[in-house]
């Protein structure tokens, strides 16, 4: 199933949403940080670097002065949770998930954004330690936040939680392993959720956004023009249709960003 690239949003399409945003310090994270503050979203940024957040959080907080952004409500200022997914607890997600409840009363939407991409080498000579650091950020580390997020998420009248795909976890590739097994794992961990939950009012999808201009794809194809790659910004739209209420009947579903 695809998502039309040119899904049109309310300025107030996810007013009064409060939505949390994995890896927001830069990249897709940052820019659906930015998007969902402009169409009234209350936004919790997460990352692991403390002045990248502020930055994004200096950012959001301009959209109150900007006058080519109007739009229908106050921007609302957010919340930076510092946090490094690679060390990270399951007693540190058990805290923030209290935090949340506790500052907003609930939980309306969850991007999981952050991602390790590890290196790009044969199977037979990827360091265990770098295939462990991948699988923790991209898979242990969504497990035990989702866990401990669902009791937040569940006092929503209507919460989507997005995992982000590859085409590399859908169809394995030579070189990616670890990568690759770790997003057949987040394909795998979205489904199972999706059925359980089936009939609720939570709902659960991946989506790849593909050939972005990010930093990790600079890391993965050094050689690439990233002037011929879709910038984050350009590709928000359908974020923003998974966070937003128009998309409350689709879950289950492996989406993928048309061009």
């Amino acid at each position: 199933m695809n998502i039309p690239a040119d899904f049109q949003a309310a300025t107030t399409e996810l007013k009064d949403k409060v939505i949390l945003i994995t890896g927001a310090g830069a990249g897709i994270g940052k820019a659906a940080a930015l998007c969902f503050a402009k169409h009234g979203a209350e936004v919790i940024l997460l990352g692991k670097t403390t002045k990248k957040l502020e930055a994004v959080y200096d950012e959001i907080m301009a959209l109150s002065h900007n006058p080519n952004e109007p739009g229908e409500f106050s921007i609302k200022e957010p919340a930076i949770i510092p946090l490094d997914m690679k060390g990270a607890s399951k007693q540190n997600y058990i805290d923030m998930a209290t935090t949340i409840e506790q500052t907003f009363g609930r939980l309306d939407g969850l991007l999981h954004n952050a991602s390790a991409l590890g290196s790009i080498m044969p199977f037979e000579q990827f360091p265990e330690d770098m295939y462990q650091e991948v699988m923790q950020v991209n898979v242990n580390a969504q497990f035990l936040m989702t866990q401990a997020l669902l009791p937040v998420l569940k006092k929503s009248p209507s919460a989507s939680i997005i995992f982000t795909s590859s085409s590399v976890g859908r169809k394995g590739r030579a070189f990616w392993a670890p990568y690759a097994i770790s997003k057949f794992a987040t394909e795998g961990m979205m489904q199972v959720l999706a059925d359980e939950y089936d009939n609720t009012k939570m709902r659960f999808n991946s989506l790849n956004p593909g050939a972005t201009a990010t930093n990790m794809r600079r890391k993965a194809y050094p050689a690439e023009d990233p002037t011929t790659l879709k910038q984050p910004s350009e590709i928000m739209a359908s974020y923003l249709y998974l966070m937003s209420d128009q998309s409350k009947d689709v879950s289950g579903q492996a989406l993928t960003i048309s061009r």
